[in-house]
Parts: C-alpha cells; sequence; structure tokens
C-alpha cells in the first residue's frame, strides 16, 4: 500500500475527517482507548465514517511508525447517494440502470463488474457499507480506470437501496440459479436495477424476496456457476442489448 493511500495517528486522522477527505474507512485497534480516542469517536460518530476492528498486528502490516492504533485509508473516489443521483437521471430524461452489489468481497471482481458496467453505460454502482468491497486504489487499477468515471453510492444496505430505488420507479432484477426463467425473458425497458450476489453465498434472502423479477444464466457444462464478475456482464450486456433492439424498431 503506497503512503498516500492511508493516514494514521488519531489527530492526524481527526484532522483529515474534519477536512472532509475522502475516507473509505478507519481501521481501529481492538481496545484503543484514552481521552484522544474519543474524540476521534465523536468524530467517527458525526460524521458518519465506517470503521473496522482489527488486531494491532494489521495496522503494523501497513506500516510500523507509531500510528497510535488507527489508520485510516484514503478513497479514490467521493462515494455518492441514491437520493441523490435518482432525481438526476431523470431529470437528464434518461432511462437508468444501476448494479447493486450484494456482498461481494473480491476487489478483481468488483473492478471488473465496473469495467464493463462504465463500457456498457450503466449509471451506477451500490454497494453496501459493511461486509463489502470498496473503492480502493488496487480496485481502481483492476477496473482500468473504470471506478473514477462511473458513480459509486454506497448505502447502509442493499436491501435498503432496492427499497429506494422501487419507491421510485425501478424495477430490479436480481440474477441467480434459483430463478425459474432464463434471464432473456425479463423485459428491461424500465429503469432497472440489476443485483449481483456474493461470490460464494449469492444474493441475500431479504433481497431476493424483494426483487420484482429473478433471472437465471443458462449453464450447460459441469461447472455449476460462472464468475460472479462473467455473470454480471452477460446481465448488463442483455440491458443494452433489448435498449439496442427497441431503438432500431
Amino acid at each position: 500500500m503506497e503512503k498516500s493511500d492511508y493516514i494514521f495517528g488519531l489527530r492526524a486522522i481527526i484532522e483529515a475527517i474534519e477536512a472532509g477527505k475522502n475516507i473509505d474507512k478507519i481501521l481501529i485497534k481492538k481496545d484503543l482507548g484514552g481521552e484522544l480516542s474519543k474524540e476521534l469517536f465523536a468524530k467517527i460518530k458525526e460524521y458518519g465514517v465506517i470503521t473496522q476492528r482489527v488486531p494491532v498486528e494489521k495496522l503494523n502490516r501497513i506500516t510500523m511508525k507509531n500510528h497510535q492504533g488507527a489508520i485510516a485509508l484514503l478513497s479514490p473516489i467521493e462515494y455518492c447517494k441514491l437520493d441523490d443521483l435518482i432525481p438526476l437521471f431523470y431529470e437528464e430524461g434518461r432511462v437508468p440502470f444501476v448494479i447493486l452489489l450484494d456482498g461481494l468481497t473480491d476487489t478483481r471482481n468488483f473492478g471488473a463488474i465496473a469495467r464493463t458496467a462504465e463500457c456498457v453505460g450503466a449509471d451506477a454502482i451500490v454497494i453496501p457499507e459493511k461486509g463489502s468491497v470498496s473503492v480502493t486504489p488496487d480496485a481502481v487499477k483492476t477496473s482500468a480506470g473504470a471506478l473514477l468515471h462511473i458513480p459509486v453510492c454506497r448505502e447502509k444496505s442493499i436491501s435498503g437501496a432496492v427499497k429506494t430505488l422501487k419507491e421510485n420507479g425501478y424495477k430490479i432484477v436480481g440474477a441467480t440459479e434459483k430463478a425459474s426463467i432464463n434471464y432473456t425473458e425479463i423485459e428491461y425497458d424500465l429503469p432497472v436495477g440489476i443485483v449481483m450476489g456474493a461470490e460464494d453465498t449469492g444474493i441475500s434472502d431479504d433481497v431476493l424476496r424483494a426483487c420484482d423479477a429473478l433471472g437465471a444464466i443458462p449453464i450447460l457444462g459441469n461447472i455449476g456457476s460462472l464468475n460472479v464478475s462473467v455473470a454480471a456482464g452477460v446481465m448488463m450486456y442483455e440491458v443494452v442489448r433489448q435498449r439496442l433492439k427497441t431503438l432500431e424498431i
């Protein structure tokens, strides 16, 4: 990790929060205490910064300098909020589609999905605050820079994001092998949100139940599933195919 990718030390992190730095999350030693840490926790609560409690060994792997039990990982981008983007899409007269990643954890998959999303003209990517990938320098590199060009929304939960989108007229489609219909049988002409699940467990049950439609990608070989970044690409290009076909009519 490059030195420019993080800030360490309690006072330095407090000042970074107050200055509005784009902080991805703050790694905090499990047993961190003291008066200055109380000030840091107050700032974290005030500004809604995401934190993660970690063993001190993890902090030491990032830097052996006097980190005082906390390291702030900086984000290359400023995250967006769905509530801000949704009206903007409609004002611009677009029929938007967004990609929602429910518990994705592999940075390479995230980067690959973001690259495809940018290529197909997707309007945004949505990730949850916890238990998920985030926009790190490695993710940006894997995405070939796409994550610098497509809005990324980090919401409290994917189920909450799905609810918000549905309330604003979006059709939510989940990609899952549990579906009884082929993904090509679903219509994507409305504003749409495509949900892709975690690499190991797929889409969570509450999000599955909230979807308006579930589509399966046919698997004809011996391996039971596609890599999630490949599956996401298949789903996104079906949206493009249908919409281009509509324009030709």
